[in-house]
């Protein structure tokens, strides 16, 4: 209906054009919004006010004139003029109530429209690098990522998730020479375990005895040879970052090229493994996992570069490459090949968003986390330098999650191995309080997750009131069979006008309202209004259940009853599966 009123109203300002009411040059952007007062009518729009400077008229004065312009319809009872020049579009009661016709027909279909249909979007989210579980952080941009993606696809989009593996690089080798000096300490090998390594005591020993049992001593050497000439780590008062990265070429140097290659891959294949696995469970798939190797191996980054370079955009300084990135806005220029030859991450990042709009996508979305909003500049820099129109790239942030049970912070750390993984977090609450309680606020919000909340089955907590309005519904039509009593949809639909309660006109402007809601929720990439949406259908229905049965004598009030909360079942079904929440029959 939204989108109806917009073309009513297109058509009378076209009629006002021609009647030399209007100038012809005007081009109005037309928005029609849902009132929050029934006594508001169900529709309002202000192209009046906008109007009213070029129209040379008052808004209200212009508000009538449009209104007066319109073309008859039967589904618009009438129009009122509110406030400066508001217009007021009032429904016709018919027209409301055929939405329960609309939902029981189009069932999963409800809510979903093509208004993108034909435009290609990638969205790359998580991209957490493999050397490690993921935590509670990467779980909130994975149900965020995975909920946009569903909500995109809704209205028609062509959406492709991504995941960017980050298996190339100083993290990675400091992956592979910690799994490898545990390696070494399973054999009964006495080093001191540098700080800057990977100190988890399960994930990293558990790989460097998986490759102890596959090839037993094949890569055992004396702590002698490890530490000769090794420059001393932080606590001995040196420096930690040149201690480790000693070690890794000392790991490279002793193990040749093919072993170090079996340690590296053991690491990388065993957590990205898990990685997979732990989405999949999760719920969150992905068309394409992207490999930072492969920039190298197709010798995109040099491409990129030299790209680059015969823009004018790179200069040389001191030996190394760099990026004239304050052409482009960003706060200073940035290194993309150092001075030893090797590219940055910057370089790799710059490689990969070329390659991600040669791939022909018409908007890329990148979900970061929030730690990575100074990166946003250098990024849109390169886009633009690169010939590429920057607003074709949107970067999305979100803030971590802080984990409570009531009022008591869940302490957790990242810098020594001990964090609560997704893993844990979805075994404790379950995947469905873990989707919905991570898109309940907007991605750049700090959002607090009570666990305690999470688990219980109580009206307090937000997903479990809105699943239960679902199981609610079906408890209804169990106790129809029980009574032996049928559920005539035809009969229903036929005296949908006996539903004049106000419970059931308040939830049937809130159902009629569900695609506006996805619509929304799906261009501006806010699954958070989806939830607010379902918290609101399930007050309703729940409101309407504790105050009139359903099950009544009246065979036609009965069956329109039944469809419309038959109706509202298949919405709260369609909506919690775009946030990827199941829908019980029964709790």
């Amino acid at each position: 209906m939204k989108h109806k009123i917009e073309d009513l109203i297109r058509q009378a300002i076209n009629t006002l054009i021609k009647n030399g009411t209007l100038d012809g040059s005007v081009s109005p952007a037309i928005q029609i919004s849902r009132t929050k007062d029934a006594s508001h009518g169900d529709f309002a729009c202000n192209v009046a006010l906008s109007l009213a400077k070029a129209a040379g008229k008052p808004p209200r004065e212009l508000a009538q004139a449009i209104c007066d312009a319109l073309p008859e319809d039967h589904e618009l009872e009438k129009t009122e003029i509110a406030g400066p020049g508001f217009i007021n579009f009032f429904i016709s009661s018919d027209t409301s109530q055929n939405v329960i016709k609309m939902v029981l027909a189009q069932n999963e279909d409800y809510g979903r429209s093509s208004i993108g249909a034909g435009k290609k979007i990638q969205i790359e989210f998580v991209s957490a690098n493999p050397t490690g579980p993921l935590h509670v952080g990467h779980g909130r941009g994975a149900a965020y990522g995975a909920s946009v993606a569903s909500l995109m696809r809704a209205v028609g989009f062509d959406v492709d998730c991504e995941y960017y593996v980050n298996d190339a690089g100083r993290q990675m080798n400091i992956l592979a020479t910690s799994i490898w000096l545990r390696y070494l300490q399973e054999h009964g090998v006495e080093l001191v375990f540098p700080s800057n390594g990977y100190k988890s005591d399960a994930y990293i020993f558990d790989i460097a005895r998986q490759i102890k049992a596959d090839h037993d001593g094949a890569f055992v050497v004396s702590a002698e040879a490890v530490m000769e000439n090794i420059p001393d780590d932080e606590p001995a008062g040196g420096d930690k970052d040149k201690h480790i990265d000693a070690l890794i070429e000392r790991a490279q140097e002793l193990l040749g090229e093919a072993g170090y290659l079996t340690i590296f891959n053991a690491g990388l294949d065993t957590i990205l493994a898990d990685i997979r696995e732990d989405l999949e469970e999760f719920g969150v798939p992905y068309e394409y996992w992207y490999s930072e190797k492969t920039l190298a191996q197709r010798d995109l980054i040099n491409t990129a570069v030299e790209q680059l370079q015969a823009a004018g955009h790179i200069y040389e300084l001191k030996g190394a490459l760099w990026f004239k990135s304050t052409s482009f806005g960003d706060e200073k220029d940035r290194v993309v090949i150092r001075d030893n030859g090797q590219p940055t991450y910057f370089a790799s990042d710059i490689a990969y968003h070329m390659d991600k709009f040669q791939r022909g996508y018409e908007r890329v979305i990148n979900i970061w986390g929030a730690d990575h909003h100074g990166y946003v500049a250098r990024v849109k820099a390169a886009i633009n330098a690169l010939g590429e129109d920057e607003s074709k790239l949107d970067i999305l942030l979100v803030q971590f999650a802080i984990l409570y049970r009531g009022s008591e912070r869940v302490p957790m750390s990242t810098r020594s191995g001990s964090f609560v993984t997704l893993r844990e977090l979805r075994k404790e609450v379950g995947n469905d309080a873990a989707r919905f309680f991570y898109v309940m606020r907007k991605c750049e919000q700090h959002m607090d997750f009570d666990l305690d909340l999470a688990k219980s089955q109580s009206n307090d907590n937000p997903v479990y009131y809105i699943q239960y309005a679902h199981a609610r519904v079906c408890s209804v039509f169990n106790q129809l069979k029980e009574k032996n009593l049928q559920h005539d949809i035809e009969n229903g639909n036929n005296n949908l006008t006996k539903l004049t309660e106000s419970h059931e006109t308040e939830l049937i402007t809130k159902l009629s309202a569900y695609p506006d809601v996805i619509e929304k929720a799906a261009l501006q990439a806010e699954p958070h209004s989806l939830v607010h949406y379902l918290r609101e259908l399930a007050n309703l229905f729940h409101t309407y259940y504790n105050a009139h049965y359903f099950i009544v004598d009246d065979n036609d009030v009965r069956d329109a009853r039944l469809n419309l909360i038959r109706a509202t079942q298949h919405v709260i079904h369609n909506g919690l599966g775009l946030l990827g929440v199941s829908s019980p029959e029964s709790m």
